[in-house]
């Protein structure tokens, strides 16, 4: 019995589109951490009730992506830094104010090797700044899985 030649590319079509999916999980997925960010996390600690969560993603090929959203702040910055908990350290991705309280990696967003040991160490955080808090309100530790 012959198959149709539809059916045969319709199943082709169906494992490609699986495959490609089951990549994009790997690729992405490996790095990716639900963060929430609070006042108390901030390097010196401060009541801000705002908070922030979202979605950051750190690739094995160094590739970052993020995804933030703060409330209860007028958030003027967010960056991810290089430093341990209860530190302070230097800006290496600054992120993108897509809205009001919405902020996003840059396409093309990449550590360096050292930053990327850094992640790996637990040695980064995104935190988010405002006009109160111009060293930042809120804070979430990253944290390599």
């Amino acid at each position: 019995m012959k198959a149709h030649p539809f059916s045969i590319l319709a199943t082709a079509a169906v494992l490609s589109i699986a495959g490609c999916s089951s990549m994009h999980g790997m690729m992405h997925s490996a790095g990716s951490q639900h963060v929430m960010l609070a006042g108390a996390n901030e390097v010196p600690p401060n009541q801000s009730s705002a908070s922030g969560s979202g979605t950051v993603t750190i690739n094995s090929d160094r590739s970052v992506s993020a995804d933030i959203t703060v409330e209860g702040m007028n958030a003027t910055a967010a960056h991810i830094h290089e430093a341990g908990q209860g530190k302070n350290g230097k800006v290496i991705v600054p992120l993108t104010k897509v809205g009001d309280n919405h902020f996003t990696a840059p396409a093309g967003a990449k550590l360096s090797e050292e930053q990327y040991e850094a992640y790996k160490a637990g040695n980064l955080y995104v935190n988010v700044h405002s006009k109160d808090h111009p060293g930042g309100e809120i804070r979430a530790q990253l944290a390599a899985r």
